[in-house]
């Protein structure tokens, strides 16, 4: 049986419908198992997404889309699983209103702590996710079709997509970059 959702907090609506939106036109990278369609969304409830709307989570960075996905792969095991067989996609987005977060410091006065931010072990990541959860489906609530956020895992944004808000052209596969190589990613010392 799902959670219900919590209840929106007035004054975090409040704070984003004052913020500027804007264009986002750009290169983005993902990162899926082989076989599945990389523009394929899911209410995973993951960091930027409650589970009660589809996003699509991509990277502006290719380096930002490979360390997180080997966070999550690794999933705090002593072996990481080298046999699993994901593809690298470069995808072309489109987005009319995001809500754009530089920085760790842009997000502060909503209530995350930048210190804390992508700190935690795989198993204690759900301690963080309440208060990105709550501006992500906030900003889905207010019709935003995406936010752009600090990566926990890397230097760069991730562009996090709102798939209900999403005008019908706005994503489009560019080119498939073929399998990772996770031993050389792994060998390299950047993943």
């Amino acid at each position: 049986m799902a959670e219900p959702r919590r209840v929106r907090d007035p004054a975090l609506i409040d704070a984003l419908d004052r913020l500027p939106r804007s264009r986002f036109s750009g290169k983005v990278w993902r990162i899926v198992r082989e076989g599945r369609d990389p523009l394929q969304c899911s209410a995973s409830g993951g960091r930027w997404d409650d589970g009660s709307f589809d996003v699509l989570y991509t990277s502006l960075e290719r380096q930002g889309a490979l360390n997180e996905m080997q966070f999550h792969l690794a999933r705090g095991q002593p072996v990481f699983p080298t046999k699993l067989r994901f593809h690298l996609f470069e995808i072309q987005v489109d987005l009319k209103e995001v809500l754009n977060f530089p920085a760790l410091f842009d997000l502060e006065h909503l209530g995350i702590q930048s210190g804390l931010y992508g700190q935690a072990l795989y198993e204690e990541r759900r301690s963080e996710y309440p208060r990105t959860q709550d501006i992500a489906e906030a900003a889905h609530f207010l019709g935003c079709d995406g936010i752009l956020v600090p990566s926990a895992r890397h230097a760069c944004q991730n562009a996090v997509l709102f798939c209900e808000n999403l005008g019908r052209d706005a994503v489009s596969v560019l080119a498939d970059h073929g399998l990772i190589d996770w031993k050389a990613v792994m060998a390299s010392g950047r993943a």
